[in-house]
């Protein structure tokens, strides 16, 4: 498959693997160039943001990681490689599994949800690592966990009411991961051959954001949390924009290493309760 996508320097697919994010950073350690890809069928020890594990039955998700080195990257600008992969993914899954163009939506920082009955749905994650940054030789490793082939009734119990797969969104309609995959590296090609120009797409990063306009609770390290109005995201930092309690009206920035989780708030949070913890940014 690398001679159908030049810009891979390696793609191996596996039956199960711990962590594709594991070998594909031992890949790195070992001096491979970018862009090279792990793909398995299951992931027994996947992980994704702040420890939480991310597990899978095998064939029903397209568990993948891609390593970088970004040196065409500023530090700060890293964030916009998991940004690029969640948009390739999102334009690949809604074409495979013959969604509308704009049903998928990004939640800031870069999960991919549907919207359900009672709120977004959580579709796949992206998990971001990096090593070296601020180096001569800086290394970024990208997971992504999508939800495919797979059937509500196999939804774990604890996760039925936050989930959902590319199946249940299109109405039942089996889902080849192969087919996503080849999607998503046809649509992410030039999306990184983008960046290596000094290009990326802010307008369409900006479209997909389902937080904009709406209340989020925000956890941040050390269990308080707040809940405050999201008006966007900065295309330059990657932060999630929200209206300033103290000053309404005026524009703060959110930046993903100082918060824990976001997600909506509840209707209880959008009429004014008080955050948890009464604690602001």
């Amino acid at each position: 498959m690398t001679e159908s996508y030049p810009f891979l320097s390696r793609l191996e697919r596996f039956q199960s693997v711990p962590s594709t994010n594991d070998i594909v950073r031992g890949w790195m350690a070992a001096g491979l160039a970018e862009v090279c890809l792990a793909v398995t069928d299951e992931q027994t020890a996947g992980r994704g943001r702040s420890g939480r594990t991310w597990v899978a039955p095998q064939g029903a998700a397209l568990p993948l990681s891609l390593g970088f080195r970004p040196t065409y990257l500023a530090p700060d600008r890293m964030w916009r490689l998991a940004a690029v992969v969640a948009l390739a993914m999102a334009d690949a899954a809604e074409a495979v599994a013959g969604l509308a163009v704009g049903k998928l939506r990004l939640k800031w920082p870069n999960d991919i949800v549907a919207e359900g009955s009672r709120g977004p749905l959580k579709v796949a994650g992206v998990l971001g690592e990096t090593d070296g940054v601020g180096t001569d030789d800086p290394r970024a490793i990208i997971g992504l966990g999508i939800n495919a082939d797979w059937p509500r009734d196999r939804f774990p119990a604890e996760l039925a009411d936050t989930m959902t797969s590319l199946r249940e969104i299109s109405g039942g309609r089996p889902i080849d991961v192969d087919e996503l995959l080849d999607a998503f590296l046809l649509r992410l090609e030039p999306r990184v051959l983008g960046l290596r120009e000094g290009k990326f797409d802010v307008s369409g990063w900006h479209d997909r954001q389902v937080t904009t306009g709406r209340m989020v609770r925000i956890e941040l390290p050390g269990g308080a949390s707040e809940t405050v109005l999201a008006v966007g995201v900065d295309g330059a930092s990657g932060a999630l924009l929200v209206e300033d309690e103290v000053a309404p009206g005026v524009e703060r920035e959110v930046l993903f290493g100082e918060v824990v989780r976001v997600r909506l708030a509840s209707v209880g949070e959008a009429e004014g309760a008080a955050p948890e913890g009464g604690v602001t940014n």
